[in-house]
């Protein structure tokens, strides 16, 4: 994987086990998830909001570590609360 992209393992909503990776691309975060581990990576139009808590534990991390930019978190909060109003962090 390349140093833009950061993934995690979860469950859906049914409870089915999922691998998920989001890849940064300019100002933008790809997201992309796929079932078992031969299955194909499929984009994801509009990921559910742990996707996007998952990705901001992962990115404030990395921050700690020097591995990204701090101007990032901010930038990732702000998608956040766009996509989901009245979230709160």
């Amino acid at each position: 994987m390349a140093k833009a992209e950061i993934s995690w393992k979860g469950h859906t909503e049914e409870g089915t086990k999922r691998e998920v990776y989001a890849q940064k691309v300019g100002d933008r975060w790809k997201f992309f998830a796929r079932g078992q581990r031969y299955d194909r990576w499929l984009a994801m139009e509009e990921p559910p909001l742990q996707d996007w808590l998952e990705l901001l534990d992962a990115v404030q991390r990395r921050i700690g570590r020097r591995l990204q930019r701090p101007e990032e978190e901010a930038r990732i909060k702000k998608a956040i609360a766009e996509r989901y109003p009245g979230t709160t962090f």
